[in-house]
């Protein structure tokens, strides 16, 4: 279960990535004499040679790289913008490392060249991916591998991993089957050691299916079931997965030690240590001064359309929580009618479970140029001021609305002890497709996991999911 593709495939992947960082090299190398006659490239002779080790040592390089970012998992990047944008990331590293090497061992290496080589080797590898991609989708029958999952569960647990089964392997799954436990009342009066009834059922579903995996989804009141089930299923062949639900620990940073063989829970790590915090900062400061700079001519356009097209006032500036409950006032371009906050009620409603929704597609407050403005998230790049201010973090969870934040519970409450970001681990996972406040768990898991390499990750991510036009509105 969740693999995308076989060893034999990743192996053909990391020959290929080799074979186009090869033939970028020969091919460019070519192209690169073309170039002569540009003033500002200096000339180099034609057939020219370079050192034959060169020719080993950059495609090594390109896959080892790749490799160590993960890109050869049959595991992982199941949604193409995951794959694509760390392959983006890999890439950067591979060619800055590449860099190094030629920096410290062969100086005399032609830059222009250099970066023909790893702008057009980038581009193959994301071509080729591609292609892959569309053969594999338009022959439907190489995407059904015979994925049978049955889920034995209950409640929340079950619907949350059906769900994220369902999104995660997609038409890959020949059939999805559940078994709730509690609606079908088969553990109504047994104890776990005395269930045959129980177990009964689960293998009759298997059989029913025929099942090739079946994932256990409980909470941790009857985790004592687990033990049961596993044991009782260990005779068949099949894979056996157990959905921890671990998010009602997310009031804090956990993190496992070992004590002389035995692994302690600390349930009160920080979310971000002294040197992360320090690092996160000269990131976001850098990156966003050099942004801002760079949009400085996008940010007057746009000004213009908005006053335009909706009068002044251009920015909206609105109250929300930042880190640690602390108060701040978050910059956007005006994509909504004057009035909008107190016509909240004509869009606001409850979804199926009760919900408050306040967003939604056909919202009647938006003006004509915050239809486009949104769809490309130009809105949002006022905020980068608030990033250079130090109110928010290039990434990281969204400010949430002072509103919303005091209906947390205890558990939710763990997304403040971070810097909200401009984008995050929820907006490229559906942006507006997936209601923030609803969704606090993909924060938690970005609080749980962060990295700068996850920081920059996420960035790439953003640009393809904007691109893509995903869930914006």
């Amino acid at each position: 279960m969740l693999r995308r593709f076989s060893t034999n495939f990743a192996i053909f992947s990391i020959g290929l990535d080799a074979a186009f960082v090869l033939l970028s090299m020969f091919s460019m190398s070519v192209v690169r004499v073309w170039l002569n006659s540009v003033s500002f490239i200096a000339e180099i002779p034609a057939g020219i040679q370079y050192p034959l080790w060169l020719y080993v040592i950059f495609p090594l390089v390109w896959v080892f790289i790749l490799a160590a970012f993960s890109i050869y998992d049959s595991k992982k990047f199941f949604r193409v913008v995951d794959e694509l944008s760390t392959l983006t990331v890999a890439s950067m590293v591979a060619s800055v490392s590449q860099a190094g090497i030629l920096y410290l061992t062969y100086r005399e290496f032609s830059r222009a060249l250099f970066l023909l080589i790893v702008i057009f080797a980038y581009l193959l590898c994301v071509l080729w991916r591609l292609g892959f991609r569309v053969v594999f989708r338009l022959r439907k029958e190489t995407l059904h591998t015979g994925e049978r999952i049955l889920i034995v569960g209950s409640g929340s647990e079950l619907q949350k991993t059906q769900k994220i089964l369902k999104q995660s392997l997609g038409p890959r799954l020949e059939q999805l089957a559940t078994l709730d436990l509690k609606k079908s009342d088969i553990v109504s009066e047994e104890t776990p050691g005395h269930c045959p009834q129980t177990i009964q059922q689960v293998i009759e579903e298997i059989e029913r299916i025929d099942a090739s995996d079946v994932v256990v989804a409980l909470p941790r009141n009857m985790s004592e079931w687990i033990e049961v089930i596993a044991m009782a299923l260990d005779v068949l062949p099949l894979g056996v997965w157990v959905a921890l639900d671990y998010y009602d620990l997310s009031f804090a940073n956990t993190h496992v030690e070992n004590l002389k063989g035995m692994p302690l829970l600390d349930l009160r790590a920080p979310a971000l240590n002294d040197y992360a915090r320090v690092i996160k900062r000269i990131f976001d400061l850098g990156m966003a001064t050099m942004s801002l700079i760079v949009v400085s001519p996008l940010l007057l356009i746009v000004s213009l359309v908005v006053l335009i097209d909706a009068g002044w006032p251009i920015f909206f500036l609105q109250p929300r929580v930042g880190e640690n409950g602390r108060l701040f006032k978050m910059i956007k371009f005006r994509t909504m009618v004057r009035d909008a906050e107190s016509r909240q009620a004509e869009v606001q409603h409850l979804d199926e479970n009760g919900n408050v929704i306040h967003k939604t597609r056909s919202d009647p407050r938006v003006t004509r140029s915050g239809h486009f403005l949104r769809r490309f998230s130009l809105d949002e790049l006022p905020q980068l001021i608030n990033v250079i201010k130090g109110e928010m973090s290039l990434v990281g969870p969204r400010p949430e609305l002072p509103s919303l934040a005091n209906q947390y519970e205890h558990w939710q409450r763990r997304r403040l002890s971070v810097p909200p970001g401009i984008t995050g681990w929820w907006q490229v996972n559906g942006r507006s497709d997936r209601v923030m406040h609803l969704h606090t768990e993909d924060d938690l898991y970005y609080i749980e996991n962060y990295s700068i390499w996850l920081d920059l990750r996420i960035l790439i991510r953003t640009i393809w999911v904007v691109i893509m036009g995903n869930g914006a509105y």
